[in-house]
């Protein structure tokens, strides 16, 4: 397997274009650039085969912070044909004239990066089976407030680690973070069929596959960019992971049942790994901080209401289950199978809202559906009925599903008004959302403890709302007072 980060750079006095002796200059908002300045050729993988035209070509591109905003220039393999770009140091998003939006290898990204979000936020999104099988069963000693902070700590690694592997990701080390991630991913499980104690379960499951679900983030949305336009890659794990616990915990026991799942995301996970291939890396490391962002009111506020919306958003998530067999809505074969209706739900909530959200604009959308998410949690309080239990869970799934897709997408389109730092941005919102999603639910467990599942839906319903009132405001900050503008 060949690698991606043994990276050589060769310096050329003499650009491509400044053959055309062009004088002009490009604006790009920050400084000019004028053809025929120093470039920098690199290759990003296979560098030992340049003589057998093998592998990514090499790529003549301005670097330095003169470099234009989408500008890159590119050169073919004589053997394969395949365009490699580098982008400029003020650029976060290659070239869209040079992505080639469909072939064999663009669409082998696509699987890949379906099985990277499978074994991710298919996981995270399966917690809320691990919640029920340790409350009533596994950790029976255990507190909610305290068996939460196991799948708490998986949605935080998850959210900070991929802002933290950016950098990583961006200096060309892509094969060693979907590598290192695997490996976490399968071995904590492994480790995790073996565990008897709540410390144990915490390093196996809170931190090891959390941390191996942060090494893969990044890359499950990186790359997808680079080969298409748009692609939507879907978190299906959480539709399937839940079903196969259940199913087999019944009958073959906790240890043999994460075991099980433990095949299934080596077997999942070797495909990424085999065919996954980065096209196109930056010409400049990422920054982690960008500065400004803090004096963008827009910004800000809109963060702080994403915080304050995943504090609420995954209790229902966690609960949902619980609250079914203690309230008698349901049996409990059929409440193992709610988590499952809820994250198809999600699946529809992801892909329907973004769809309408490129004609009316995503922040005229998050906030109705956020909405909708606040009042669907109260809704559970008076329902005590398999029938209404299902339908406010299938419509929570899908409304909610908006809270996951849509951030990153205002992030780029309204509150970057700097390209450059776009994924600066949003390595910072997700850090800090990251936090919200780490405690909201072991307090919702604490509440639970003390005051029963009424409580809890008013909290947490509470939070959602209070989350679509700042992503409201931030919206008013942006376009003003005006309903009908896209935004």
């Amino acid at each position: 397997m060949s690698s991606t980060t043994d990276h050589e750079y060769e310096k050329s006095s003499h650009h491509p274009y400044a053959d055309d002796k062009l004088n002009d200059s490009i604006g790009t908002g920050d400084a000019a650039f004028e053809y025929g300045e120093k470039t920098e050729d690199v290759d990003i993988e296979n560098v030992g085969s340049e003589m057998s035209g093998e592998g990514i070509p090499r790529t003549g591109v301005p670097v330095g912070p003169g470099a234009p905003l989408g500008l890159a220039a590119t050169k073919t393999s004589e053997k394969n044909g395949v365009d490699a770009t580098r982008v400029g140091t003020r650029v976060s998003v290659n070239n869209t004239s040079q992505i080639p939006n469909g072939g064999f290898k663009a669409w082998m990204q696509v699987v890949g990066s379906f099985f990277l979000f499978f074994n991710t936020w298919g996981i995270m999104n399966t917690f809320g089976v691990y919640q029920t099988i340790y409350e009533t069963s596994y950790l029976r000693s255990s507190t909610p407030s305290s068996i939460s902070w196991i799948g708490s700590v998986q949605i935080f690694l998850l959210m900070v680690g991929g802002a933290l592997t950016g950098p990583i990701y961006d200096a060309g080390h892509f094969r060693a973070l979907i590598a290192v991630g695997s490996f976490l991913i399968v071995f904590g499980h492994m480790m995790l069929s073996l565990c008897t104690s709540y410390w144990q379960i915490i390093l196996a499951q809170a931190f090891c596959i959390g941390l191996g679900t942060g090494c893969l983030f990044v890359p499950a949305v990186g790359i997808i960019s680079t080969y298409f336009h748009s692609k939507l890659a879907l978190a299906t794990g959480g539709v399937i992971y839940p079903i196969v616990l259940h199913r087999l915990y019944n009958s073959i026991g906790f240890g043999w049942s994460v075991r099980v799942i433990g095949f299934i995301t080596l077997a999942t996970l070797l495909i990424p790994n085999i065919v996954m291939k980065p096209r196109v890396l930056p010409a400049a490391k990422r920054a982690l901080v960008d500065w400004t962002a803090f004096k963008s009111a827009p910004f800000m506020v809109f963060t702080a209401g994403t915080f304050v919306g995943f504090m609420g958003l995954f209790m229902f998530f966690f609960y949902i289950q619980l609250y079914a067999i203690t309230k008698h809505a349901t049996n409990e074969n059929l409440a193992f199978y709610l988590l499952s209706m809820l994250n198809a739900a999600s699946i529809f909530g992801r892909i329907i809202p973004n769809f309408i959200a490129d004609k009316v604009g995503p922040l005229n959308i998050i906030v109705p559906c956020a909405l909708v998410s606040g009042i669907l949690v109260f809704t559970l309080i008076p329902v005590y009925n398999l029938g209404g239990t299902v339908i406010v869970t299938l419509l929570y799934g899908f409304f909610s599903g908006t809270f996951v897709s849509l951030p990153p997408t205002i992030i780029v389109q309204h509150l970057s008004p700097n390209r450059g730092l776009i994924g600066t941005r949003l390595g910072m919102s997700f850090s800090i959302v990251a936090v919200g999603a780490l405690i909201g639910n072991p307090i919702a467990g604490a509440i639970l403890d003390a005051r029963g599942f009424t409580s809890v839906w008013i909290f947490g319903g509470t939070l959602v709302l209070a989350g679509t009132g700042l992503m409201g405001l931030s919206r008013v900050l942006l376009v003003g007072w005006r309903p009908f503008v896209k935004a």
